[in-house]
């Protein structure tokens, strides 16, 4: 099994808001998202990263996953803040407006070339129509370790300017042949694929509603533009203590010496494989997980 981290909860914050990270340390989330491109204005950039990147050597973000989306490197911040955030150690590099592989393999390169730990990995956005059209040998790039590529991000917003889709329709019926590419590219090869995000963040029920579609779709979590956001998020995205427990009782059933030889049982009227069994174990795995960030 491929290590189990919890992602229900993205929270994207602005690198240039000291008191929103500040905050941040204090949130339930998953993953702490600090925002170096769309959310930090020109003339702010500077200042913004060496901020960034001071807080993480401090390690204020406790035990929250922390990832810093980068600007592009085509842009004339994106070296720099790559000098600056990588050798601070990140848990990941969010690489915004990924087109192809090649540039995963660059972003890699560079964390090497300028000393980032070998636990900081890559996170990609897949924000236009050119992603999604090469997201097979975008999300096959993971199989390369030199990319540390662990996990996808669909953009949405971008996505949705570039393609002339409308936003804001109910189920995203537009969108859904795509995210279900990503979420397809993603599990063929073993990373994880975030939801993007929903705009309209006092809207509780439409939010709940996209989230209970993005676990039915299979993503791992949804990226979060407010912290009311992350309750509904952690608990649609983590497993119920009724999925956990049931889980525990299909590797019990497994785990059991009379069943050692068969490949298929019946468990509470219903015949399960072993297949099963694999399911539960990561159920489990992740229950793990989230109590032990919780601790």
């Amino acid at each position: 099994m491929t290590e189990i981290r919890p992602r229900r909860s993205v929270l994207s914050m602005p690198g240039s808001n000291a008191r929103a990270l500040e905050k941040a340390a204090h949130l339930p989330t998953d993953v702490v998202m600090i925002d170096l491109e769309d959310a930090v204005a020109p003339e702010a950039k500077d200042e913004a990263r060496h901020a960034v990147a001071e807080a993480i050597r401090a390690e204020r973000f406790g035990r929250r996953e922390v990832v810093v989306r980068v600007n592009a490197l085509d842009t004339p911040w994106g070296e720099a803040d790559l000098a600056a955030i990588a050798p601070a150690g990140p848990d990941a590099i969010l690489v915004p407006k990924v087109t192809g592989p090649d540039v995963v393999v660059a972003v890699g390169s560079r964390l090497r070339r300028l000393g980032a730990p070998d636990r900081t990995r890559v996170w990609a956005m897949i924000e236009s129509p050119m992603a999604l059209l090469h997201i097979a040998e975008i999300a096959s790039s993971a199989r390369d370790v030199d990319t540390r590529l662990a996990c996808l991000i669909v953009g949405p917003n971008d996505l949705a300017k570039a393609s002339r889709v409308r936003l804001g329709v109910p189920g995203r019926p537009a969108l859904m042949p795509w995210l279900m590419n990503v979420v397809a590219a993603a599990r063929a090869y073993e990373i994880d694929v975030i939801d993007g995000i929903y705009n309209a963040f006092r809207d509780a029920a439409g939010f709940l509603a996209e989230c209970e579609q993005g676990r039915d779709c299979g993503f791992d979590g949804k990226m979060l533009i407010h912290p009311g956001q992350i309750e509904p998020a952690n608990a649609v995205f983590g497993p119920t203590a009724e999925a956990v427990a049931e889980a525990r009782a299909i590797m019990a059933v497994f785990a059991d010496p009379a069943n050692a030889r068969r490949g298929v049982v019946e468990f509470e009227g219903r015949m399960i494989e072993r297949l099963h069994a694999v399911d539960a174990a990561r159920v489990v795995a992740m229950a793990d997980a989230i109590a032990a960030r919780a601790a």
